[in-house]
């Protein structure tokens, strides 16, 4: 089996350690970055747009791609680590919901953390783009916390009784 670690800065820990422990050890484990062309790409943009006067070889965009790349490595690098067996680190970059789905393909687990509000239970604790992973993964998903979760008063109050 083919199992999918997506790694996000602040929660891959969680992620790792869950493969530990779920994950069959004969399992091919892929740990996967994606990096967003966001914030590089901004960066290219004010370079060009508004401060384009100066020298192409002082684009921002360029040296945030440079630090993303060294800092994904990084990440892979301690993931791989603390997994502590064998297996492959692959970094994308693109819509970075998108990726993570399409990396998923033939998988037979994902795995990924909760993104979003942490302080409470409930469908708020996924950010928009672990929700659109969870509801378009083609293979089952093992969600975590990334911390230990919240207690059961969190949940929030039942709806009113619906009356006819």
């Amino acid at each position: 089996m083919r199992v999918i670690v997506w790694l996000v800065e602040g929660t891959w820990p969680a992620c790792v350690d869950a493969v530990r422990t779920h994950a069959p050890t004969a399992s091919d484990v892929v740990l996967l970055h994606v990096s967003g062309p966001d914030v590089p790409g901004l960066a290219h943009g004010a370079f060009a747009g508004l401060l384009g006067r100066g020298r192409p070889g002082r684009d921002p965009g360029t040296r945030l791609e440079d630090l993303g790349g060294s800092s994904a490595a990084e990440l892979l690098e301690a993931a791989a680590e603390r997994l502590g067996r064998p297996c492959v680190r692959l970094e994308r970059s693109g819509r970075v919901e998108r990726e993570v789905v399409a990396a998923c393909e033939g998988a037979g687990l994902l795995v990924l953390a909760r993104d979003g509000d942490r302080a409470r239970l409930g469908p708020h604790s996924l950010g928009p783009a672990a929700r659109f992973v969870v509801d378009h993964a083609p293979c089952p998903v093992l969600l975590v916390w990334p911390e230990a979760a919240p207690d059961l008063t969190t949940l929030p109050p039942p709806p009113p009784p619906h009356h006819r």
